[in-house]
């Protein structure tokens, strides 16, 4: 229970400053914040809960809900027994900040608890902003000052059993809930410590939700449900933000529930609901610089698992060439995640990082492996709109000559225009073409029907 030590000990003795806000893009404004009219009560608030409760604050064999019940019950009881009037709102208000200070992530805690919000931005202690509905907007939540924010960071990497300090500024983490955690400290961090959260939704989004987004179409849905049941192997690629991991998700939803599925990730975000599931996840080096255990070792592990299926959550080093030898060697079905900006430049990515395995091997030999291994690349990206959209289906068909020759199934069409919001009005068109592997997955019993890939279907 040390981390709701470090959480009391945060609430106990934060008060708060007078400090310079920040402009639309984090810069030092003139006006000055004031000084938070209930910081006396709240300290006060802060020490009557700590004798209240005392030990039982830090018994390691106390639950989790235990104690957050034990603790609003208790901080009702100090706040009644406080001397200065306080309206309901203040008291309600009073009540929440004390609580999340000590259960929760402090100021991060009602932007967590916020379904709109999507991603949270803390760009040092008194400068936060959240991206709601794919835009960015500013926020008025404030740490107390740098230490406040140092100490929020060091509960959330600490609960999954990593660091962050000058020896090592930079730590992906994740939350209970599997939301995505990026932190950046000194001597990285030259403004004060940078925290960056992506938020995962309680409810994981299906297929039916993106459709509704517009991400991709009901026809395109019918053929990915095709081509997992078909046992393709699929690259999802895209850049920072672009929607990858939530597709992914969707996309290994189709996996069927009589396989043995191995999730190997930086930090756990997946949510498979099938029921022969395991989860493997990356470790950083200790504190004398052992102990690292990449995912390249847990893609070559995993191998020795037994696994009808491996979903990597992102390759972006030697890793690849192991995913593609598994590929290659019989674990068809397999699917992963690049950063890339398009399908081409997918496969030039795999290519760099294959070289990077340290494993000199011909660029031709390389280029073979691709193409021998992936069937399906799914290219998305986050429009100026701010909508997530797939904008490619493009199929691996092979090799001529040095060039590994690609054939979009269906492409975005930009041609639609906007609206009077500036959304876009296109979606996911077939080209017409149908995939090669038409007869592969029609002896798997899978059918593609001709429908899917009429150019005029709207």
């Amino acid at each position: 229970m040390s981390s709701l030590a470090d959480r009391l000990d945060t609430a106990r003795r934060a008060q708060e400053p007078v400090v310079p806000s920040r402009g639309p893009m984090g810069a030092p404004d003139t006006e000055v914040r004031r000084v938070d009219p209930f910081t006396e009560v709240k300290s006060r608030v802060h020490q009557g809960l700590i004798d209240s409760l005392g030990p039982r604050l830090y018994d390691p064999h106390l639950q989790e809900s235990e104690l957050a019940n034990q603790v609003r019950q208790t901080l009702q009881e100090v706040i009644d027994a406080e001397q200065k009037p306080l309206s309901l709102a203040d008291r309600t208000r009073l009540a929440q900040e004390v609580s999340d200070e000590i259960l929760g992530h402090g100021p991060l805690e009602p932007l967590l608890r916020d379904p709109e919000i999507s991603e949270i931005m803390v760009n040092g202690a008194d400068c936060i902003f959240v991206e709601r509905a794919g835009k960015i907007y500013p926020t008025d939540a404030r740490f107390t000052d740098e230490t406040h924010l140092r100490r929020i960071i060091d509960k959330i990497v600490g609960r999954i059993g990593r660091r962050v300090d000058e020896a090592s500024p930079l730590v992906d983490a994740r939350l209970p809930d599997g939301s995505r955690v990026n932190a950046v400290v000194a001597p990285i961090a030259l403004d004060g410590a940078v925290l960056t959260i992506r938020k995962f939704s309680a409810d994981p989004f299906t297929d039916k939700d993106l459709i509704s987004f517009g991400t991709f179409t009901q026809p395109v849905r019918d053929f990915l449900w095709s081509c997992v049941r078909g046992r393709r192997n699929i690259i999802i690629s895209g850049g920072t933000g672009s929607g990858k991991t939530t597709t992914l998700n969707v996309v290994s939803s189709y996996l069927p529930e009589d396989e043995r599925i191995v999730t190997i990730e930086d930090a756990a975000e997946l949510q498979l609901h099938q029921k022969h599931v395991l989860r493997l996840e990356s470790r950083p080096a200790n504190i004398e610089g052992s102990g690292a255990i990449t995912i390249r070792d847990l893609v070559r592990n995993s191998l020795r698992m037994r696994p009808d299926r491996i979903v990597v959550g992102e390759v972006r080093d030697g890793a690849a060439l192991d995913m593609l030898q598994a590929m290659n060697t019989g674990h068809d079905g397999s699917i992963t995640t690049v950063h890339a900006n398009s399908s081409r430049d997918s496969l030039a990515r795999l290519e760099t990082m294959v070289l990077m395995a340290g494993i000199e091997l011909p660029v031709r030999a390389i280029r073979e492996q691709v193409a021998g291994a992936v069937d399906l690349i799914i290219q998305q990206a986050r429009l100026k709109d701010g909508t997530r959209r797939i904008t490619q289906i493009t199929e691996v068909i092979g090799m001529e000559g040095d060039v590994i020759t690609l054939q979009d199934l269906f492409t975005f069409d930009y041609s639609a225009g906007r609206d009077s919001e500036g959304r876009f009005l296109g979606e996911l068109r077939s080209t017409g073409i149908r995939p090669k592997f038409t007869e592969d997955l029609n002896d798997l019993g899978i059918e593609l029907p001709l429908h899917l890939f009429m150019p005029s279907m709207r």
